[in-house]
């Protein structure tokens, strides 16, 4: 079974741009596992624009099924993951000003950083996933860096999709089959939806994760939450 795992980053967005709590981010975070969802997933980053360090630490206790920070790993980040030790932690290469995540590692120029880094999480019991792209090179050698999984970065099969969806999904499977030849599992993340996540999961069917944030959030102010997460959950049926 693919797990759905829901990004609140922007239910914290939406709070910042007023302050106060409104709306309640970990009030969200509990509602969305009442509601069917297997994991949170949280991307703090240095200027704190939308999840801040401390909701990652008041998060933590009230996550009851697979907590996932997602991150560049600056000393801070580090630091915080191995406080919080989430069930995952996904390395990111983004700089602190990116916008949003948009590559995925160099895991050959990268290898022994990330080597090192994998080992110090998973020293204190932290799954460990590299957010990656579909080439096959890296995909390979992600296996040398000690990770546990990868996560596909999906933005590309998104904006292809409506064009070729066959076309658009075929170095994604054929990234995923090199990663689970490896013995790596598979997540994936990145402007996946309701149009587009169904067909991802029937070609990929061994996915251990999804991890889903903007689109579903968007998509909850039309449908509400809770039939939100039912019908990303259905995708992945």
């Amino acid at each position: 079974m693919t797990k759905l795992s829901v990004n609140i980053n922007k239910v914290a967005t939406i709070r910042n741009a007023r302050g106060g709590n409104v709306p309640d981010v970990l009030k969200v975070a509990v509602d969305c596992q009442t509601f069917g969802a297997e994991g949170i997933t949280v991307h703090p980053r240095p200027d704190e624009r939308h999840i801040r360090y401390k909701d990652v630490m008041e998060l933590s206790p009230l996550v009851t099924t697979e907590f996932n920070i997602e991150g560049y790993p600056s000393p801070a980040f580090v630091e915080l993951v191995k406080n919080v030790k989430p069930t995952q932690v996904t390395l990111v290469p983004d700089p602190p000003e990116a916008l949003t995540s948009n590559a995925g590692w160099d895991t050959i120029k990268n290898e022994a950083f990330l080597r090192d880094l994998i080992e110090e999480f998973q020293s204190v019991g932290v799954r460990v996933s590299i957010f990656i792209d579909t080439n096959i090179d890296n995909v390979k050698n992600a296996a040398k860096t000690g990770a546990d999984r990868v996560e596909l970065y999906t933005e590309p099969y998104a904006l292809e999709f409506a064009a070729d969806r066959d076309a658009a999904i075929l170095p994604f499977v054929e990234a995923a089959k090199a990663a689970k030849d490896a013995g790596l599992g598979v997540n994936a993340g990145h402007d996946l939806n309701l149009d587009n996540l169904k067909f991802f999961h029937e070609n990929i069917p061994w996915m251990k994760e999804v991890s889903i944030g903007h689109a579903l959030i968007s998509d909850a102010l039309y449908f509400g939450l809770e039939k939100t997460v039912h019908l990303y959950k259905e995708c992945l049926l």
